[in-house]
């Protein structure tokens, strides 16, 4: 069972696993139908959006920016959102603060939308925000005109965004793999005179493409012959008001995904959940380790712009220990949290290697994944930021700090299914940045 302790939260091991976790909506799509819902003028319906708190900032920034956001219903930690918005060249300039909370995806696509408006805004969040680097998404948008100030030359919170209406369009490329930085770029955009182009090593998530399409954008995509991926929008763009359904969060659904495939006695079903090529990562990677996933595919909204959808259900597993390289960290940089647990139980060495981008998430996550798993008795060793886990050894409860990131609590709440003895989970009301549900819904598949 799952209790309460002065110190956190203790997990204590699960005899077996069987159930259907309540997922949540989509993050990142929820964060982007609703700033695409404040650049629409008109109506905008979003049906099962996360309902974490780093979403609700997203909503309270474009409330304070003119539109009108009424949560319709509520449910399973999802919302309906009704948006009405006077759109892009309309919007109000804010008479406060933008507190975008935990948010770094608020903030930059904040930053990003921001910079093709004539106003000026101020964009904060809490101590967490405020040590993440700002620097790759402040240095595009000023080389596009946009004026933003800040501390340490504008590379950290608060900072203050002075847009304009026509940008200069830009040829961007992105040094470390984002799909913020991308998204920010592309949002500015919308306000430039002519073609911007944003190049990747690595394709990142396209969610912004996908429903900037969707609102009669064009946006196109090409592969060069040195593997790089090129994102061209040519700007100015008005995304027209379209209605949004949320599909279930990929990244939310990688912890039932592990804590099946680990646990000796499971089988968890996980409905409608984005399988979106730059999101099935951890799908992929789990099926490499040895993990059984089964998968259905099902038909979702949206036309050839919408999310691939499917149904998993994930069973006991034997996993093996794997070599996970640059690219597929960055394709599944929010997983590699729980990815490493799942290489604590595996046979054999899991190598995760390149994932410096980990130490600029909520907290420095390398660190953190090493100081837990390490208290739970796993051989972790790290060496610059690569990560090394041998496998195979049995998991001891043990006291966990969680760095208060989301991501640490539930990895270690997971770890705590098969470890033996009691896991305490330190300030475990983290998960609700993402995943409010989440404890609830560790009961309810234990039960």
């Amino acid at each position: 069972m799952t209790a309460a302790s002065p110190a956190g939260i203790v997990v204590r091991p699960a005899g077996r696993l069987r159930g259907t976790p309540s997922l949540p909506g989509d993050k990142s799509i929820s964060h982007r139908a609703l700033l695409l819902a404040l650049l629409a003028e008109g109506e905008s319906r979003i049906s099962a959006a996360g309902d974490g708190a780093d979403v609700r900032s997203t909503a309270g920034a474009i409330e304070a920016l003119g539109a009108r956001v009424e949560r319709l219903r509520e449910a399973d930690g999802r919302v309906d959102y009704r948006v009405t918005s006077p759109g892009g060249d309309a919007l109000t300039e804010p008479e406060a603060v933008l507190d975008c909370g935990n948010s770094g995806t608020t903030t930059r696509l904040l930053a990003g939308l921001l910079a093709g408006r004539e106003l000026f805004a101020v964009l904060d969040g809490d101590a967490s925000l405020r040590r993440r680097p700002m620097a790759r998404v402040v240095e595009p948008l000023r080389a596009m005109g946009a004026q933003i100030a800040g501390r340490r030359a504008g590379t950290l919170l608060p900072l203050a965004v002075t847009g304009r209406t026509r940008l200069r369009p830009i040829d961007h490329a992105t040094p470390v793999p984002s799909a913020q930085v991308k998204s920010a770029i592309l949002l500015a955009a919308l306000a430039g005179d002519g073609e911007t182009r944003v190049t990747e090593a690595v394709a990142t998530r396209d969610h912004t493409e996908r429903m900037l399409r969707a609102r009669s954008v064009a946006v196109d995509e090409a592969t060069r012959e040195d593997g790089w991926h090129v994102v061209t929008l040519a700007g100015p763009a008005r995304p027209i008001a379209v209605d949004e359904t949320v599909p279930s969060d990929p990244s939310a659904a990688a912890f039932w995904l592990v804590a099946g495939a680990i646990h000796p006695d499971a089988e968890i079903r996980l409905p409608a959940v984005s399988t979106n090529p730059t999101r099935r990562a951890i799908i992929d990677i789990l099926r490499r380790m040895g993990a059984s996933i089964e998968e259905s595919a099902i038909a979702g909204p949206g036309g050839p712009d919408g999310e691939p959808l499917a149904d998993l259900v994930v069973r006991s597993s034997e996993l093996r220990g794997i070599d996970i390289g640059p690219a597929e960290v960055a394709a599944a940089i929010d997983e590699i949290p729980v990815l490493t647990l799942a290489g604590a139980v595996a046979s054999g060495i899991t190598r995760i290697r390149g994932a410096s981008e980990l130490r600029h998430k909520e907290s420095d996550r390398i660190a953190g994944i090493a100081a837990g798993l390490t208290a739970l008795g796993v051989d972790v060793r790290i060496a610059g930021d690569d990560i090394e886990i041998r496998g195979g050894r049995r998991l001891t409860g043990a006291g966990t700090e969680t760095l208060d990131d989301h991501r640490l609590a539930m990895t270690f709440a997971i770890a705590g299914l098969i470890a033996e003895g009691e896991t305490v989970i330190d300030r475990p009301g983290s998960a609700a940045i993402s995943y409010p549900g989440f404890f609830r819904d560790l009961e309810g598949v234990r039960a």
